[in-house]
């Protein structure tokens, strides 16, 4: 077999389809865009649904990529079997409407068995088919299948319920004995069954059906094919690894790790084995999912991340790695892919450091995971158990990232066990807490056909004019048909050429008015989408008729476009000016423009301080009163770049592309409407800025007008403060303020002066009366103090005088009530712990409580249950 590294095998299947008519894709941001059914790209095909299900006709109906993607289905299961990964790279070759099961077959069997190409010896390949599916069974024997390396599957039927669906056909390579995992006669043991030695290499689907609500099927009017061919695992085979772990894609990653892990070598111990292969796939998913914008947090995206994080952290500690060292895989990670995917080198030290805050933080909440593992180990033994509850081991998991095995062994240590059929519920809660949060999208619809169909040219002219004097109607389609006149109601519309500009990149579609012959307004223009094939198809409100083949003027509304205008332009600016301010790790990760307002994400780790965001608006107006011109080019990606244009990461753009610059300042590609000079911005002033996701930020500003009002807006409530706090002048507010503020803080300081001492006044009866109950001693009290701080400083001067074994003390604050329940450390040795007497107790004032076993403390909504409380725990201790 030929020796090819995993660079060599990702460039050689991407050149054999560029070679038969396809264009590469390059692979996109795992992070989704605008489709909510998706939690992260999770194959090839998922950037190409927009091609699929018509809403994008493709300037090449072939396509192929290399998409990294991330699967979080089952990471338990990473590490413990051979190809099991989070992230992981799909290859993948798709018509859109174009060729179908003859070619498709004929060029896999061509890549997979040609020498020029792959060159692996076909008497080695197997393919299962749908067994309905003879088109595919003849396809395969006229490329050179023999007969016996076909084998039927029932299960060879892709299907997601509603929407498309097919046949499809599986290729597996026979690795030969040594891979023997089963006897030669074990039911499994076929390309197809659950086994070591037959690999599952290509997935190629024939999307020819339409599942109907009915449950019924019909023929797609256009056929597709999709395929999927997993990288890690083609690998495998070039350099017969037994896993996808022993490959050039994983093993320096392993190697590094064990320069941290001491006596810990890959290889000797199979225990020891998992753990080198969680760090090796984590490390490479974390990476690349910061590189493309997702930061670690507690929700979505972010928790996936974070749970990574802290999985390869425990199997770091399980290694002897007790020091920081994932953030250290990163260069690893980025030299291996540094072919293919550059960026992960150039974010190196970016990605080091949410990392290693990450690491630093985790290491941090691991202590607390232990002592609250402890504490339940503790509550098993006190009361007399050995299972610790589901819920218990899924907040360790949840909180504080200890996976189920790890828990487990920890209780084993000990003699305890876990519920693990309470766990796993626990855990598809969350699963369908995270499923529901993202909607119940279908993954892919079917074309629409009928735009699919419209090919007619339309050219957008208003880059350059807002009024068109004969613009003809060339489409128009009223309740999915064309139709060749349409009275009062909502069409759809397109024209030779249009002023009216469509939604694209965040700027809102353009709204105006369709004019007659006659000089009557007969429509008005509510909306403008991109077509399929590009052209720009309005939605408009019919006021009297249009007709197919007459012309009309159309006119954009100016204000309207004006606006837009001014906030578009002030998008370019603020992104720049937060690359100044923040570093050039900031990316934009959305933007809305309207004409009264604009919204701007981007990806930042950590929140922006004030000190920052001003410095942000400074540098937007200063290049606003630079009255800078500017100028778009029309031009070519390369040009373009080699100007030095920003693109968005998550935009795709033609041939020929627009580059926008404001002066020197800000230069991006850009297809959008902007002013002609910095200068008609006007002003520009920040109004918001917050977290909407994990590692995004958003800033939502105005400009021109509607920055005047806000500023207007804002001194009109300071001369309202100036008048309450008694100054005549504004800029003498904040000294007024600021002494209103030290007033108001020494009478507190005297209040609570005064509570201290009313407080300690009482705590001198309460503790006079100590009584004896069942062998322990007791203090009891109810009083009348400001709250839970008072109580528990009262109950530290009672720890510091040992006046008791124990202490109950509760106060009401307004309609609540506080109670406080301290144990002497010598009791605690005893067993007597706080939590308990205070869950004891707390039903007394409707509430619930926990604490240490030393001190707990609880809060209800009873205060009138207090003196019960107290007698409910002299109860309880000579119930002991």
């Amino acid at each position: 077999m030929k020796k090819l590294d995993s660079s060599q095998i990702r460039a050689m299947y991407l050149e054999f389809f560029k070679q038969h008519g396809h264009t590469i894709e390059p692979s996109a941001s795992l992070v989704p865009k605008d489709d909510p059914s998706l939690l992260w790209i999770n194959s090839g095909v998922a950037t190409m649904k927009k091609y699929f299900d018509g809403s994008v006709v493709p300037k090449n109906h072939r396509l192929t990529s290399s998409q990294k993607s991330i699967r979080t289905n089952d990471i338990e299961n990473v590490g413990k079997t051979a190809r099991h990964h989070t992230l992981f790279e799909m290859l993948g070759n798709f018509s859109v409407g174009d060729y179908f099961k003859e070619e498709a077959i004929k060029w896999a069997f061509e890549l997979l068995t040609s020498p020029d190409w792959f060159g692996w010896d076909k008497e080695k390949l197997y393919m299962t088919v749908y067994p309905e599916d003879t088109d595919a069974k003849k396809f395969w024997q006229e490329a050179g299948v023999a007969p016996d390396h076909l084998i039927d599957m029932d299960d060879n039927f892709w299907d997601i319920g509603q929407g498309p669906s097919g046949p499809d056909t599986e290729i597996f390579y026979d690795r030969g004995e040594k891979y023997d995992d089963l006897a030669p006669d074990d039911p499994e043991n076929y390309p197809g069954g659950e086994n070591e030695r037959y690999l599952e290499v290509w997935n190629i689907v024939f999307s020819q059906f339409n599942h109907k609500p009915d449950d019924t099927y019909e023929p797609l009017p256009r056929k597709n094919i999709d395929t999927g061919m997993g990288l890690e695992r083609v690998v495998s085979i070039f350099e017969d690894a037994p896993t996808n772990f022993e490959t050039d894609l994983f093993m320096p990653i392993i190697e590094k790790t064990q320069s941290f892990s001491g006596d810990k070598k890959y290889g000797v111990d199979a225990k020891d084995d998992i753990d080198f292969k969680i760090i090796a796939d984590h490390a490479r998913a974390i990476t690349f999912a910061i590189g493309d914008g997702a930061l670690p947090s507690n929700v979505g995206r972010g928790y996936v991340i974070r749970r990574l994080i802290r999985r390869a952290i425990v199997s770091g500690h399980r290694l002897g790695i007790k020091d920081d060292f994932l953030y250290k895989l990163v260069p690893v990670v980025g030299e291996i892919m540094k072919s293919y995917y550059p960026e992960v080198l150039e974010q190196k030290d970016y990605l080091e450091k949410v990392i290693h805050s990450e690491e630093k933080r985790f290491n941090e909440t691991l202590s607390d995971g232990l002592q609250l593992l402890g504490d339940l180990m503790d509550d098993l033994k006190s009361n007399n158990q050995s299972v610790v509850e589901g819920k218990d081991a899924f907040k360790l998991y949840d909180t504080y990232g200890f996976p189920l095995e790890m828990t487990k062994e920890y209780l084993e240590d000990a003699g305890y066990s876990v519920d693990e059929v309470g766990f796993k519920a626990e855990m598809q809660k969350q699963k369908d807490r995270a499923r529901n949060a993202r909607g119940n999208d279908k993954s892919m619809g079917v074309q629409r056909d009928l735009l699919i169909d419209i090919k007619t040219p339309s050219e957008y002219v208003g880059y350059t004019q807002l009024e068109v004097k004969n613009a003809k109607l060339i489409d128009l389609i009223v309740d999915e048909k064309l139709v060749d006149q349409a009275g009062e109601g909502e069409a759809e519309v397109i024209f030779d050429k249009t002023p009216f500009y469509a939604e694209m990149g965040g700027q809102v579609a353009d709204q105006g008015t369709i004019i007659d012959e006659n000089g009557n307004v007969c429509a008005n223009v509510v909306d403008v989408q991109h077509a399929p094939n590009g052209q720009n198809l309005h939605t408009v409100e019919i006021i009297t008729s249009l007709s197919k083949d007459h012309s009309y003027e159309l006119q954009v509304d100016r204000k309207f476009h004006a606006l837009v205008e001014h906030n578009h332009t002030a998008t370019h600016l603020l992104d720049q000016s937060l690359r100044n301010v923040l570093g050039d790790h900031t990316q934009q990760a959305g933007s809305l423009v309207e004409p009264n307002y604009l919204r701007f994400d981007f990806t930042h780790f950590g929140s922006v301080t004030k000190e920052d965001l001003q410095k942000v608006e400074d540098l937007v107006n200063a290049e606003i009163f630079k009255a800078d011109p500017v100028n778009t080019v029309e031009t070519d990606q390369e040009t373009g770049k080699k100007m030095g244009a920003i693109a968005l990461f998550d935009s795709k753009y033609g041939d020929k592309v627009r580059v926008v610059s404001a002066g020197e300042y800000s230069i991006e590609f850009c297809g959008g409407n902007h002013v002609s000079n910095t200068s008609e911005i006007g002003l520009f002033k920040i109004v918001s800025e917050s977290g909407v996701g994990a590692g995004v930020r958003r800033i939502e500003a105005v400009t021109s007008k509607a920055a005047f009002d806000y500023l207007n807006n804002e001194e009109s409530l300071l001369k309202q403060v100036a008048e309450q706090v008694k100054t005549s002048q504004i800029k003498e507010v904040p000294n007024k303020v600021a002494q209103l503020q030290e007033q108001v803080k020494q009478l507190q300081q005297k209040q609570e002066k005064l509570e201290s001492k009313l407080a300690s006044q009482q705590a001198d009866s309460v503790f006079d009366d100590i009584k004896e109950v069942n062998g322990k001693s007791i203090i009891t009290g109810v009083l009348n103090v400001s709250g839970m701080d008072q109580l528990r400083q009262l109950a530290d001067t009672w720890r510091s005088k040992n006046l008791s074994d124990v202490l109950v003390l509760g106060t009401q604050s307004g309609d609540k009530a506080n109670l406080i329940v301290a144990v002497s450390d010598e009791q605690v040795k005893n067993g007597l712990k706080a939590g308990d007497i205070i869950k004891a107790i707390s039903s007394e004032i409707n509430g619930g409580g926990g604490g240490r076993p030393n001190m707990a403390q609880a809060g209800g909504s009873k205060p009138e249950g207090l003196p019960a409380a107290m007698s409910a725990a002299v109860d309880w201790l000579e119930k002991l």
